[in-house]
């Protein structure tokens, strides 16, 4: 498939020009102008980039691709930005990401497949994240249980809300400072990926069942359902490289 038009279909489908985002999404590294093979992971790093090259990949799709808004100005590449841009140039790969896209999207995002997983039933939106509702509710211990078995993680519970939780909001990534606008929202619990320290006390004060899941796990989900559409659309093949991390 060209890559452009692939590109073009991704930047539509994820309507990239709806979000003031602090990565650079769509493509950002230009390789080889046909793509055959998609490897897909979280984060990029050197380790992805050899298996995804080791596999043949024509295009890495990633979450967390080489470059953000956050990069210095004057732009400057030394050390490991190098050695990652090397390997894909070298190799003439090309590499898109997609970063609050892959977590809002209505179908294929991170956090409306937190939901599916979990066989909760969405009931509304929340900023990026969806809020689901389950059938019957769950004690906190089940709640938890459910969610590592789901999202094969080992998360970190914070049950400082109900007994029983029966509507849960899904927020992937580095999301526990949004533990205010979850508690306003009226959800029993919120399923993120991180927890920094200084929102601990404030989860604990309005109220609210917090699960941190790792981020890295919360957003392993977004990018294997993309993969999975393109195969099908497409007959491309596809891969998602694993890459564990614990946070």
């Amino acid at each position: 498939m060209n890559r452009n038009t692939l590109i073009a279909y991704l930047n539509d489908l994820l309507e990239i020009d709806n979000f003031q985002d602090y990565c650079v999404n769509g493509l950002q590294v230009g390789g080889n102008p046909e793509v055959g093979k998609i490897a897909g992971g979280v984060s990029i790093s050197r380790r992805f980039l050899k298996q995804a090259i080791d596999w043949g990949a024509d295009l890495a799709l990633l979450h967390h691709g080489l470059f953000w808004r956050s990069d210095p100005h004057p732009f400057y590449l030394t050390g490991v930005q190098k050695a990652r841009l090397e390997m894909v140039i070298k190799h003439d790969l090309n590499l898109a990401a997609y970063h609050l896209p892959l977590d809002a999207h209505k179908v294929f995002g991170n956090n409306i497949q937190i939901l599916k997983n979990l066989a909760l039933q969405p009931v509304e939106s929340l900023e990026i994240g969806f809020i689901g509702k389950f059938k019957k509710g769950l004690s906190q211990d089940a709640f938890l249980k459910l969610v590592n078995e789901k999202l094969d993680c080992n998360a970190t519970p914070f049950f400082y809300g109900k007994k029983k939780i029966e509507t849960v909001l899904a927020i992937s990534g580095a999301s526990s400072s949004a533990f205010e606008e979850a508690a306003a929202g009226g959800v029993d619990a919120f399923i993120g990926g991180d927890i920094r320290e200084e929102n601990v006390r404030g989860i604990e004060e309005v109220g609210l069942n917090y699960i941190a899941a790792g981020h890295y796990n919360t957003e392993r989900f977004g990018v294997r359902a993309l993969l999975n559409h393109l195969s099908e659309k497409f007959g491309l093949q596809t891969k998602f490289i694993e890459i564990p991390n614990p946070v």
